[in-house]
């Protein structure tokens, strides 16, 4: 079974408290859940393979760590994930970017596909699954199965909040991918939504309703 990560950090904590907030405004939203991406990134990345490496300081020559050389990539699930990618890019900055599109049926809750984008180069990347909100996992576990489908072997996911039922389906539908989340938030409401969550986070992005 798939290892699940809460990221426990009072940065972490006292930004996700300001996004939830209903008072909180797009520019706001958008630049916290930029800051908070980056933070987590940190978490998501810690055991990226290293290698050692002779360097010359200004004063003598040292022997370092580095990473591997290992190739990443991040992918957000359009188009609330792409709030999560700058953030993110800030600390990998050679990683490339794709694209999933996908949405959900407000009356079947399923996820419908509309776009898919990745470098071509995707099954030797490690490759990072970015999305604010993990929900019923319907959308998450599709775009894993996309991005297996396509070749894609190591992947994590990546997420500012989740409910309980969405990290078990993931779990269920792939015990391969780990899952980071900011926070597991109670539950889902009758109408699929998180419980307390943050509201609709891509309307909140992108000052949409």
């Amino acid at each position: 079974m798939s290892k699940v990560t809460e990221i426990k950090h009072p940065l972490i904590s006292h930004k996700l408290a300001i996004i939830r907030s209903k008072d909180t405004g797009s520019k706001d939203f958008r630049e916290i859940v930029e800051e908070l991406s980056m933070l987590m990134a940190y978490e998501v990345t810690r055991n990226l393979s290293t290698e050692e490496v002779e360097i010359e300081t200004p004063i003598c020559k040292a022997k370092c760590r580095m990473l591997s050389g290992k190739k990443m990539a991040i992918v957000p699930i359009l188009r609330a994930g792409l709030g999560m990618v700058d953030g993110m890019l800030r600390l990998i900055p050679a990683a490339k970017v794709g694209h999933i599109g996908l949405y959900r049926n407000e009356e079947t809750l399923q996820p419908v596909e509309y776009f898919c984008k990745l470098p071509q180069d995707i099954a030797e990347r490690d490759v990072i699954v970015v999305d604010p909100m993990l929900a019923t996992g319907g959308s998450s576990a599709d775009a894993l199965t996309m991005l297996k489908k396509r070749g894609a072997k190591n992947l994590r996911l990546m997420c500012l909040v989740g409910a309980p039922e969405g990290i078990k389906y993931v779990q269920e539908q792939h015990p391969d991918v780990d899952i980071y989340l900011a926070e597991i938030d109670e539950k889902l409401n009758e109408n699929g939504y998180i419980v307390p969550g943050l509201g609709d986070a891509g309307d909140r992005l992108f000052g949409t309703k």
